[in-house]
């Protein structure tokens, strides 16, 4: 995978300053220059580190024993990550999930217990050990389609940059990375609002490489692969993009989405869907294309727990890439919004922050024990009453499952 592009060149922006501690002399004079300086200065003289290719120097191999994929560093054949590294595990004691509860209008829902809530893993119903209601910590991964095709939605940056500001919490970590051809980390995970601001405003998140591809499944991959290992909390990925991806192969045979057995170290979207899983790190999705007229509300809710590749996806007219970021979305967690129906990024961003915020994390001990390696079907509802307590309903968002790696026994 290693890439023979390399990000464009940055100048430093150190500045070379006597120490402080050089002459008594001077000394007063550097504490009360310290003492005047406006609070927030420093961070607004912080300057972005030099874009990384997340390609670059990482390989991908399969384990021909369990069939699961893991990036190789080309200098050894090290793996670049210890393994997923979130909460759910083979072996762990306990598997949390986050779940969003929201009002018809999108407005979060605030003031539930455990008593609300019932999970069932595999069908069986799961005992509420964990119940967490706090704004815990984000660790939020923004990823754009840097490619031709919605080259034009990057105007909206600057909004994006100040709605974000405005709806996070101070301690939640935002990382920023474009893609087309190649993904390029503009920021790492970081809490400066400032740098983030730039991260957003910086040339290289609209770059068009000489390419016509778009290689949105690998940057999800490489993005959760590289940049969330080892970090706890609520994880998400929020995604732009128009959704035709040019790097797997997707079509509406449902084994385009599984490894090819001739290619074997080759990404596929069953990967992606694992990687997610295991790490527990939700997806949001902002289409710029057009929603399709049947993919409604109520059409995505009779498919809730099932594949949305189906022949009857096909015959009602949703285009396969649309339909694939349903279902990507689907089995990690999280929502897919489309940007023409909702008026601009800027509150797309406001309404995901504003969500994660008010995001019940529920924890069980697993009834069946130690959980074997492979994907584990969990369901969350709220109990009838709650779900009564407002006009048209309200609705509980969580991921439909979660994935054991055979790795991590």
């Amino acid at each position: 995978m290693t890439q023979s592009n390399e990000a464009r060149p940055r100048y430093s922006s150190k500045r070379f300053l006597p120490s402080p501690f050089a002459s008594a002399s001077w000394l007063p004079l550097w504490l009360a220059a310290s003492l005047l300086m406006p609070v927030g200065a420093s961070a607004q003289k912080a300057k972005l580190p030099k874009p990384q290719t997340l390609e670059r120097g990482v390989q991908l191999k399969r384990d021909p024993a369990t069939g699961e994929l893991h990036t190789i560093s080309t200098a050894g054949d090290t793996p670049t990550d210890p393994g997923p590294s979130g909460v759910i595990r083979s072996r762990v004691a306990m598997v949390e999930v986050g779940c969003s509860v929201l009002m018809p209008d999108g407005t979060p829902v605030r003031g539930l217990t455990s008593k609300d809530f019932s999970i069932l893993e595999d069908g069986a119903q799961q005992t509420i050990a964990s119940f967490d209601a706090t704004t815990t910590p984000a660790s939020i991964a923004l990823l754009f389609d840097a490619s031709p095709s919605i080259f034009r939605q990057q105007s909206e940056m600057r909004d994006v940059a100040r709605s974000l500001s405005r709806s996070l919490a101070p301690e939640d970590e935002v990382a920023v990375a474009s893609f087309a051809d190649r993904t390029l980390l503009l920021l790492p995970f970081s809490r400066s609002r400032d740098l983030l601001t730039s991260a957003l405003a910086s040339p290289e998140i609209n770059y068009v490489a000489d390419t016509t591809q778009s290689l949105i499944y690998q940057a999800v991959y490489l993005t959760a692969r590289e940049l969330f290992p080892g970090r706890a909390g609520r994880k998400a990925i929020v995604l732009l993009t128009d959704g035709q991806d040019s790097g797997l192969g997707l079509s509406w045979d449902t084994q385009s989405m599984q490894p090819n057995p001739a290619s074997p170290n080759a990404l596929a979207f069953e990967d992606v869907a694992r990687e997610l899983g295991a790490q527990g790190i939700e997806l949001y999705v902002i289409s710029t294309e057009n929603r399709p007229s049947a993919m409604t509300a109520a059409w995505l809710n009779a498919a809730r727990g099932q594949s949305l590749i189906t022949p009857d996806a096909r015959r009602i007219g949703i285009p396969a890439y649309t339909a694939y970021l349903a279902e990507i979305v689907r089995q990690a967690g999280g929502e897919l919004f489309f940007l023409h129906e909702m008026g601009s990024l800027a509150e797309i961003y406001h309404r995901i922050a504003l969500g994660l915020s008010a995001e019940y994390t529920l924890g069980y001990y697993p009834t069946a024990g130690t959980a074997r390696p492979g994907w584990r079907r969990v369901q969350v509802a709220l109990h009838p009453a709650q779900e009564a307590s407002a006009p048209g309903g309200i609705n509980a968002t969580c991921r439909d499952a979660y994935y054991v790696p055979a790795s991590s026994h």
